[in-house]
């Protein structure tokens, strides 16, 4: 009865957990629409030197979400998950102030690379459908990978970093994100995983 019951957990919590990325993609949407001031690029000469490798995408969207889910199953309690999940929350509002207040876009050439010549390219143009090209600092994609791998640190040791890493190249071989974008995602993860530990 005791092992149904947390196979009843996991799965109630893997449910809140997939409801949570749907409901969080509607502010990251929102807050393509609503910026306080004019989107600017913050493109440096080291990013005309980053190749456009459309493969890249199945990294950018295949591993990003099921790392994320995986974290169901290292939380104990349901006052663990809750303490996992308000620290999402509190990345989500810093993200959206940033986004509203100092909206970035990436240049719209690089959607032009895309010529939806196969599979890869196919499934990015899918990807940017959704993904305007503001919304770019700091990296959301980057934030949330370092705040997930600061969580799975202790299960999973030093290769939990192997994670945002990964995810920061796809951002950079899809041309989704300015090279900038990348460190202040990682340390806006990092911030706010400090700040889930002191309040937890």
């Amino acid at each position: 009865m005791i092992n149904a019951m947390k196979i009843t957990d996991y799965a109630i919590n893997l449910l809140l957990s997939l409801v949570l990325i749907v409901g969080v993609y509607q502010f990251y949407f929102w807050c393509q629409r609503n910026h306080l001031a004019t989107p600017r690029e913050l493109k440096l000469r080291i990013d005309d030197w980053i190749p456009y490798w459309p493969s890249w995408v199945w990294v950018y969207s295949c591993i990003y979400y099921p790392i994320i889910l995986y974290l169901n199953f290292i939380i104990d309690s349901a006052r663990h998950f809750t303490h996992v999940a308000t620290s999402y929350m509190l990345l989500l509002g810093l993200q959206m102030l940033f986004f509203v207040l100092f909206p970035v876009t990436t240049p719209a050439h690089w959607r032009g690379y895309n010529r939806e010549r196969g599979l890869s390219e196919r499934f990015l143009a899918l990807v940017q459908r959704f993904d305007a090209r503001s919304n770019s600092f700091p990296s959301m994609h980057v934030s949330v990978a370092m705040l997930t791998a600061l969580h799975l640190l202790p299960h999973l040791g030093a290769t939990a970093f192997a994670f945002p890493v990964l995810i920061a190249l796809s951002c950079l071989f899809t041309k989704q994100h300015y090279v900038i974008d990348l460190p202040a995602g990682a340390l806006l993860g990092w911030s706010t995983f400090g700040a889930y530990r002191a309040l937890f």
